[in-house]
């Protein structure tokens, strides 16, 4: 394993590689025509990014219709993204929460959407045991936690909203409760849901390009597409450009919409980053608990998710730098490289919800040996959305993601609803509410680097206010979430 500039392992893009031998070998890219007057490959449908949007969308297309010729075009190797970078949550959350959608379509929609949903997280177990995929999988359920009485307000919020629809099947946790479960110091409540698995995202996403690949698949790696429009790919292999033209075109690039161009301004590259401690001795999980293997989030305006993984370790994420000046990627791509200070502000998380890992080491701070950072997609309004736009010479251009981080299931829900509208069917899934959803592009520069930086300032400073003893949530944090447009 090598090293990155904050002294711990680095190389690989993220720990989750890193457990699997590193980045893996590419699959050849898109073959060059004989010459510039050869004509471009063609095929019945083109998905652009081999995430896992990319790859379910593939996936259930050729188990629909076999006789389909599918390619998939990736820019570096399938799962480079956020699919081989995330924190493991296979979770029933819709993205950006469903008042927006009970107001704009109904409580029996929202009630639908949420359902969908939860048979997801099913029918991704499902998949994985069909097609041999070793995911690590272990259905635990989610557990969210509130720290202090300002996080416990905004904790019995989420719980009433939650309870309010179909299929959460939520269930509060009183202080004693939830540590008993989970040890985080200074718990004031918790809830918990049974539709959450955790998961291993690179074996996840392994496993998934090798099954469509043997459903007859091509995945063509190293081939960077720079332009889409309905039927077609421009795409460039070691400089040399070349065309794909297909009746459907899928663009599945999540955080790294932006570099498509024309897109720049869709969806906001996020940037969230992770840590990794050493596997714990069974002393330190004797006081931590986690028997269940739930995964772990909180109350906070800056929020953490972690899980114990297979072997024993806590992984632990949140936001670093957010964003990069004029969506850059370059930074959070190549290997996952983190900054020190990011590093250091989870660290210190950790040690504030698991104090007994400052016992484990001689300098007394947690074991870390692992970070790596990625980017998500942020739409306008924190919505993720599926669509197809469709010309009148019968060729189309779909989409899907926008997923804030909450893509691990709902890619999957996205490719089932993908192959329906690239199928021209109109299903229970079409009718979704976030199917067609769509939303005004961010602000150009500098007013989005302005918003997004000055977004995350407040709530940290809200976040630092109520640590401090704040009772209720500062009306900065309120009003900072108003002008995100996240609710």
């Amino acid at each position: 394993m090598g090293s990155s500039a904050n002294g711990l392992g680095g190389g690989g893009v993220s720990f989750w590689w890193h457990q699997l031998g590193g980045a893996p070998r590419q699959r050849p890219p898109l073959p060059r025509p004989p010459s510039s007057s050869s004509p471009a490959l063609e095929c019945d449908v083109a998905v652009v990014g081999a995430g896992y949007t990319g790859l379910w969308t593939a996936y259930y297309l050729k188990r629909a219709d076999p006789s389909l010729r599918v390619v998939v075009l990736e820019q570096a190797f399938a799962g480079y993204g956020a699919s081989g970078r995330n924190g493991g949550w296979l979770t029933n959350e819709i993205t950006g929460g469903v008042e927006g959608y009970r107001a704009s379509h109904g409580p029996a929609a929202v009630d639908a959407f949420q359902l969908a949903v939860d048979e997801t997280v099913a029918e991704v177990v499902r998949v994985a045991e069909v097609e041999g995929i070793d995911a690590d999988v272990h259905l635990g359920g989610e557990h969210t936690v509130a720290r202090g009485p300002a996080q416990l307000a905004r904790l019995r919020e989420l719980h009433a909203g939650m309870a309010s629809r179909a299929g959460t099947d939520v269930q509060w946790l009183d202080a004693d409760e939830a540590f008993e479960r989970i040890g985080v110091a200074g718990t004031s409540a918790a809830v918990w849901h049974p539709h959450c698995a955790r998961i291993h995202p690179a074996k996840l996403v392994r496993g998934l390009a090798e099954a469509v690949e043997r459903l007859g698949v091509e995945v063509y790696e190293g081939t960077r597409v720079t332009e889409v429009s309905p039927g077609l790919a421009r795409t460039e292999v070691d400089g040399v450009a070349g065309d794909v033209r297909a009746r459907v075109v899928v663009r599945a690039t999540e955080g790294f919409t932006a570099d498509v161009r024309g897109h720049r301004r869709d969806w906001l590259p996020m940037n969230s980053s992770m840590v990794a401690t050493a596997p714990l001795p069974s002393a330190a999980w004797d006081a931590i608990g986690w028997d269940g293997r739930a995964t772990l989030g909180d109350a906070a305006h800056v929020y953490m998710y972690a899980q114990r993984t297979a072997d024993d370790r806590i992984a632990l994420g949140g936001r670093g730098v957010p964003y990069a000046y004029g969506s850059r990627t370059a930074r959070t791509t190549a290997d996952g490289e983190t900054p020190a200070r990011t590093v250091e502000g989870l660290r210190r998380v950790l040690e504030t919800f698991f104090p007994v890992l400052r016992q484990l080491t001689p300098d007394g701070r947690a074991p870390l040996e692992h970070a790596w950072s990625g980017v998500l997609a942020v739409p306008r309004d924190w919505h993720a959305s599926v669509g197809i736009e469709r010309a009148a010479d019968g060729t189309a251009l779909a989409w899907a993601g926008g997923y804030v981080g909450t893509g691990v299931t709902a890619t999957n829900l996205a490719g089932r609803t993908l192959r329906d509208l690239v199928l021209g069917e109109r299903t229970a899934l079409t009718e979704l509410p976030w199917v067609g959803h769509r939303v005004r592009r961010w602000e150009p520069e500098p007013l989005r680097w302005l918003a997004v930086h000055g977004l995350y300032a407040a709530y940290r400073a809200a976040d630092a206010a109520e640590a401090r003893g704040r009772t209720r949530t500062s009306p900065l944090a309120v009003l900072a979430g108003k002008v995100a447009g996240h609710h």
